[in-house]
């Protein structure tokens, strides 16, 4: 099957599904992502409201996959059979605020268990750029946020709830089975439905937002550990088409980290007003800026809830390397600009502690991410992808799972370690493929 199969086209936006409790029948139209570039290739959609549900579809359906919020941008949880969406499966289970946990259902969004515990007077340790997104699905991708000390948001969890091809319910914890949960949380959809998730939290903090523009690309080269060292979660934007880094995101935490409000840094200049990433476009969707302070999940995530993340309409990829190579990796993908240029929307540069999880990126490797939000060209992007990742793979570049890539199977299998491992647990809990997709087999079982 031809890497193209990977993104279908779409000139439309996502259409909003008629929604019933339990399945969605003769929808007028397929349900899209988030961003309009793909269209699932099935209109069984289900959408239960309970475990209970989700069992008796499980056992019921030959084929079947678990859908979140649709905010991947290749088809890692599309299915030609049947969709088992998580949407309803959004409340708070518990909290024990003894053990500093919370319990969840799968499908709640960040956007949506963020204010409750910060009520409670308690946080998540990181969010990604934005809380639209649910926590199973995110865990499952191995979403992150930023931060030299801090996980992808997988790492945040202490045990989990699966509904297994079989059927039934399988509990998996650091306290009882360690190994089995560090296989099952990047799951990649693979192992069954998560429908719930327990969470480490911590006391509720609040933070700060500075933005600095026109960093010399020379600072980078010299300073880069200082710099994404700066504050609590530290972003780079740049397009690639000058030798700097258009906009330093410093997110800090007040009492804890050190505040950067003076007019340079690294000689980057202070932004005068709240910005978006892609300067050209109104920051209004954006996070405060200005060092204006406020809770941790109104600083942590570029967008707000209540706004269209990003652009909207767009392509995503993204690549990890090993920290130690961020430096030169960045040169490399900089040496590329004039190409990447003209399909660009904007390059976000992170960073993340190294992890335990099988299949997360990061796993036994801290890492910095070298991201790109594309124009909706898939023609283009899909030729300028293998040109990028060969001159990432002195680094052993890894892709976000979720996003779209052309890495060849064997390439990733070459950068997993757990691989074979992970798919004999594939095997453990969906022995006949149930949960199998196009995408698993070929990214993961090259067929």
């Amino acid at each position: 099957m031809k890497r193209k199969t990977f993104i279908q086209l779409s000139t439309t936006l996502m259409a909003t599904p008629l929604l019933s409790s339990f399945k969605v029948l003769d929808q007028p139209e397929r349900l899209k992502n988030w961003a309009g570039n793909l269209t699932y290739s099935t209109d069984h959609v289900f959408y239960p409201k309970s475990v209970d549900e989700v069992q008796q579809l499980i056992k019921k359906h030959s084929k079947i996959k678990p859908l979140g919020t649709k905010h991947c941008f290749n088809a890692i949880a599309d299915s030609k059979d049947n969709l088992l969406s998580t949407r309803y499966l959004n409340k708070v289970i518990s909290l024990d605020k003894k053990a500093k946990t919370v319990t969840v259902e799968g499908g709640i969004k960040y956007g949506e268990l963020a204010p409750y515990l910060h009520k409670q007077g308690f946080a998540l340790p990181n969010l990604a750029s934005l809380p639209h997104i649910s926590v199973a699905g995110s865990c499952t991708t191995a979403t992150h946020g930023s931060g030299v000390k801090n996980g992808n948001l997988a790492s945040a969890v202490t045990a989990m709830e699966i509904v297994i091809a079989d059927g039934s319910i399988v509990h998996l914890s650091k306290a009882a089975n360690a190994e089995k949960l560090n296989a099952a949380v990047v799951s990649l959809g693979a192992i069954g439905v998560i429908t719930k998730v327990t969470l480490q939290v911590e006391p509720t903090y609040m933070m700060r937002q500075r933005v600095f523009t026109d960093m010399p690309m020379a600072q980078v080269k010299q300073h880069f550990e200082k710099i994404v060292s700066a504050g609590y979660s530290v972003s780079l934007f740049t397009d690639w088409q000058k030798d700097s880094i258009n906009e330093v995101w410093i997110k800090s935490r007040i009492g804890t980290d050190k505040d950067e409000n003076g007019p340079e840094f690294y000689g980057a200049k202070a932004a005068k007003k709240n910005l978006h990433p892609i300067i050209a476009l109104s920051a209004e969707n954006c996070t405060e800026q200005m060092g204006v302070p406020g809770p941790w999940y109104e600083r942590l995530p570029h967008f707000k809830m209540g706004f269209t993340p990003s652009s909207g309409k767009e392509l995503q990829s993204e690549y990890f390397v090993p920290m130690r190579h961020a430096v030169e990796a960045i040169e490399a993908v900089a040496s590329l600009g004039k190409q990447i240029g003209p399909h660009l929307f904007i390059t976000e540069i992170r960073t993340i502690a190294a992890d335990s999880l099988w299949m997360s990126p990061c796993h036994n490797q801290a890492s910095v991410t070298i991201h790109f939000t594309w124009k909706q060209e898939t023609e283009a992007v899909l030729k300028l992808l293998p040109v990028i990742e060969k001159e990432l793979s002195p680094f052993n570049a890894r892709p976000h799972w979720g996003k779209i890539f052309t890495m060849a199977p064997k390439v990733l299998e070459s950068r997993y370690e757990k691989l074979d491992d992970f798919k004999k647990t594939i095997a453990e809990y969906d022995p006949h493929g149930k949960f199998r997709n196009g995408f698993l087999n070929r990214e993961i079982y090259n067929v």
